[in-house]
Parts: structure tokens; sequence; C-alpha cells
């Protein structure tokens, strides 16, 4: 598994009411999620946000409630991932279900800016900034992390009868 695309960059603490405000929660249709995505930080997210690009945060990115439209609404924008110093624990493990892939990688959080180019191979952990030639290890993700990833998320893989 590999991702490549144009960083978003954000900062520390970045709680699910920014992500998805929570004036848009009426809704379970995943694109209406997405067209709001990051608004009340970003008004240019979703206007630039293009197909496999990803987004670089800081610590504790996801706090806030447990709701899973956050990173339902940052995948379905188009995010391929999402490289952070630290999640908060209950959207990292929202995320895994929904199928967005996250990585916890402080050294890439360190070199990376806002328009650079990233690579990340899933496999192996390695964080690639294509822009200025820096690469970065995380933890690679386990062998049933990358098949459920791969499959969507829980529910596809559940489907694909955990394969």
């Amino acid at each position: 598994m590999q991702a490549k695309g144009t960083v978003f960059r954000y900062g520390d603490n970045v709680d699910t009411d920014v992500i998805i405000p929570a004036r848009y929660l009426n809704t379970s249709n995943h694109k209406e999620l997405a067209s709001h995505c990051m608004e009340d930080i970003d008004q240019n997210f979703i206007k630039q946000v293009k197909e496999g690009d990803i987004m670089v945060a800081d610590k504790n990115f996801g706090c806030g409630s447990s709701r899973e439209h956050a990173p339902i609404a940052i995948k379905e924008s188009g995010i391929s991932c999402v490289i952070a110093r630290t999640f908060a624990r209950i959207f990292y493990r929202n995320s895994i279900n929904i199928g967005l892939p996250i990585l916890e990688c402080p050294e890439a959080c360190d070199g990376i800016k806002a328009g650079d180019v990233v690579s990340v191979d899933f496999t192996t952990g390695k964080i690639t900034n294509e822009t200025t030639g820096a690469v970065y290890q995380s933890e690679p993700f386990p062998e049933f992390m990358q098949n459920l990833i791969e499959a969507g998320g829980l529910a596809g893989y559940i489907a694909k009868g955990g394969k």
C-alpha cells in the first residue's frame, strides 16, 4: 500500500468539531460531510484538496468527540493518509475502522511543510518528502491492518471474510 500527494498542514489539538463542525452532523451522506471538512480552520481546504493528498498535523489530532464523522469526512474529501505527532485514541480507532490510514511520526511532522509532496509506503512505514528528499521512518502497519484498510475499513474487511 502506498500514497502520494500534496500536504495540507495543521497544528496541535485539531478537534473533531473543527474537522467536521457539529452543525453538519444531521447527514449520513459522506460526500456532504466531506464538503464541509476543515471549513472552520481552512476555508480553502475543500476547494484545493485532490484525491490522494496527505494531511500532516502536530499533537493530539482528532481530539474531542468520539464520532466517526471526522475520519469519514477526511477520507471522503480525498485525503489518502494523515500523519501526526500523536492522535486522540478514539480518532485513531475510528480511522482504522473506516479505512483511513494514519501514521504517528514526530520527525516527519518536524520536516514536512504545507505544499510539500509526500509519499508513504505503509508496508515499510517509510515517509518520503519528495520536495526536500528527506526520509522518515514510522511504524509500518501490521499485515492485518493493511488488509483492513485496503478493504475500505472494518465493514469491507468483514464482508470479504476477514481477508
